[in-house]
């Protein structure tokens, strides 16, 4: 292999040229352990070129353990689909990420901090046939989004503002208070002709997505009057604005989340996804604007039961999307005027969450996962239907075994028909009764999925190699079944949908799968209220608990949370303080007096969705009422985890905390 420089003097950006390698299995199959997790590269987004010559797609590099402390890398390759070769254009140190072809050429551009020449996010391109590189932008406050009309020299972006000359003054002077209100640096877009770049919106809007239209004079864009997740997730706008003058008008009418959205070709018309109402936890209803009309048209299947995560426009009269259906994922096609939506590819063992179309309507890529490998670079047909794997990372799964893995269903408490994804220990014999650990997902409205299962918070396989049943349950709240599976939890918080999960159990038990006294939770964000919950309320069916970035206090959390509005309207469909005594029943901490189940208490020091304090608050109050527990506190870490000794450090203790309490 060659390892040729693009620029001279910047060791950052390569090309390495090799071919695609499938590896071939050993006789020997080892278990995999936790250093395998940590070790595992992803491929995360995928693009391929319009004329269907090349696929761009972003590989995530774990650090090792002699590199300065950080998250993965994320590597730029290419891969020629004539010859296969497989050009690595931005390798580590460095990352890229954003990826999309400019329009009419063979250049693909990305965002990329290059600290030789510029310490913020900017906007650059390679031209994947000649190997020059040119950098776009030079945005001070750097770039958080872009996207190239269809004249490759005018591109749109959105940079956040700087501070105020009188305020940047007095912060270098220590005059650095954070006032709530004040000083409030909003996100604008900036349409780029040449080196020439202006601001479109005003300076007291903050812009979260746009598409540009096809005829470049326009771009559709959603923004919000305030500056927080709260406000994106439920109090955005979707407006046109006029990428000369900035000039903006309703576009489209929406409540609630909104999602992906996109122009027909002859920019008529507009879809996007957005929710049934504004107390519906995700956007997965399609709907459809005629422009310049404002109301907008729900043409999501009657009765569908999907989540719909990513759509785009076949014509001007077919919508293609994706969508998560109960633990798989399908592509699917559907009139513009509503009807049947027409599966073209998925709904089977390939998991992938969406799409990258080539011009001719129907050859894609997609990152695709399956219960044997992570995310890989697929090709697919919508013609015929057929995904073919045409990437190969992580070869040591090869030599790895893993425990078998399915969906099962059985009823909740009210009949209800739950999911669930169930992995068997390794050398698992039928007849024996296992110990059980449950890895309950966050959200709620997340949605645990059949394919690949194992990561560092979510250790599945890893369990399952150290002979435990796993389930991930799909209780009421989550994602995947449609609103009204998503919203079947309103104002029940912690009751009819925690009761999913003990039936699960209850199901496995009388199976003979499982031992009912063997068994353990861990979760993170509301899967950790989940843990939190069933080792105090539910103390007398858990063996130990294990709650990561956990809920444990309703009224606190309401009190600290940056997305007090979406908890609020979108999962409980009440506030707090509208029922005070049901709040404060359905939290952790309300129910120590009767608890005795061990817990293991971690969180992440730098989180803003749940504040450290919940953690903090539980371990005290186990600690007061003499209930074994340990807290763990990791400094550097949001909400989850993203350093490498972190992940290693969570998963071991998860092994040996289930090991003492559980087996």
């Amino acid at each position: 292999m060659n390892l040729i420089p693009f620029l001279s003097g910047s060791p950052r950006v390569f090309v390495l040229t090799g071919l695609l390698l499938v590896g071939i299995a050993s006789a020997a199959q080892a278990q995999l352990s936790p250093e395998d997790v940590v070790n595992i590269e992803q491929v995360g987004q995928v693009v391929i070129h319009p004329q269907a010559t090349h696929v761009a797609f972003i590989l995530s590099i774990p650090r090792q353990p002699d590199e300065d402390i950080g998250g993965n890398y994320s590597e730029l390759r290419v891969i020629d689909l004539e010859t296969w070769d497989v050009s690595h254009l931005v390798t580590k140190p460095s990352s890229a990420s954003s990826l999309s072809w400019i329009p009419g050429t063979n250049r693909i551009a990305f965002r990329m901090v290059d600290r030789e020449h510029h310490d913020r996010p900017q906007v650059y391109s390679i031209d994947v046939i000649g190997g020059d590189l040119i950098k776009h932008t030079s945005a001070p406050e750097g770039v958080m989004a872009y996207s190239f009309s269809s004249d490759p020299s005018v591109l749109a972006y959105t940079m956040r503002s700087p501070w105020p000359e009188e305020v940047q003054r007095s912060r270098e002077q220590g005059f650095d208070m954070q006032v709530s209100g004040e000083n409030e640096r909003h996100v604008r877009l900036w349409v780029q002709e040449g080196d020439d770049a202006r601001p479109v919106t005003s300076d007291d809007m903050t812009v979260w997505d746009f598409e540009w239209s096809p005829d470049n004079h326009r771009l559709a864009v959603r923004m919000t009057f305030g500056t927080g997740l709260d406000d994106e997730m439920m109090f955005s706008e979707i407006r046109v604005v006029s990428a000369r003058d900035g000039s903006d008008d309703l576009l489209a009418e929406s409540q609630g989340k909104v999602g992906h959205m996109a122009w027909s070709p002859d920019g008529s018309r507009f879809a996007f996804l957005a929710a049934k109402a504004i107390n519906d936890p995700l956007p997965q209803r399609i709907y459809i604007t005629e422009v310049g009309n404002y109301i907008a048209t729900d043409i999501t299947p009657l009765g569908y039961e999907g989540t719909p995560e990513w759509l785009q426009w076949k014509d001007n009269g077919t919508l293609r999307f994706v969508a998560v259906e109960g633990t798989r994922t399908a592509l699917r096609e559907i009139s513009a005027s509503g009807g049947e939506a027409r599966r073209l590819a998925g709904g089977d063992l390939e998991i992938f969450r969406s799409a990258s179309f080539a011009d001719n309507g129907r050859t894609f890529a997609a990152a695709v996962n399956r219960r044997d490998h992570p995310p890989e670079v697929y090709m697919g047909s919508a013609a015929t239907s057929e995904l073919t794997r045409i990437t190969h990372h992580n070869p040591f799964l090869q030599d790895r075994k893993l425990g078998r893995q399915t969906t099962i269903e059985w009823l909740g408490p009210d009949g209800m028909l739950i999911e669930g994804v169930l992995t068997y220990p390794v050398g698992y014999e039928e007849g024996q009764a296992y110990p059980l650990a449950i890895l309950p997902h966050g959200g709620p409205e997340g949605v645990s999925i059949d394919g690949w299962n194992t990561r560092p918070l979510y250790p599945a396989q890893v369990l399952a190699s150290e002979g435990y049943v796993v389930l991930k349950p799909n209780y009421r709240g989550s994602g995947g079944r449609g609103s009204w599976f998503t919203m079947a939890n309103h104002r029940d918080l912690g009751g009819k949908e925690f009761e999913d999960v003990i039936r699960g159990i209850d199901h496995l038990a009388y199976q003979g799968l499982v031992d009912p006294h063997k068994v353990g939770i861990s979760g993170t964000s509301y899967g950790g209220y989940f843990s939190a919950w069933a080792g105090t309320r539910h103390s007398d069916r858990f063996a130990a608990a294990i709650t990561f970035a956990g809920l444990s206090n309703w009224i606190s959390f309401m009190g600290t949370t940056d997305i007090p509005h979406e908890m609020s309207i979108t999962h409980w469909d009440l506030w707090w303080f509208e029922n005070e005594g049901l709040t404060w029943d359905r939290s952790p901490v309300a129910h120590l007096r009767n608890a005795r189940t061990p817990i293991l208490v971690a969180h992440g020091l730098a989180d803003d969705r749940v504040h450290p304090e919940q953690s903090i608050q539980l371990y005290q109050f186990l600690r007061l009422n003499d209930i074994p527990s340990s807290l763990v506190m990791y400094p550097r870490q949001p909400h989850g985890l993203v350093e490498r000794a972190h992940r290693l450090d969570f998963m071991e203790r998860v092994i040996d905390w289930f090991d003492r309490y559980v087996k």
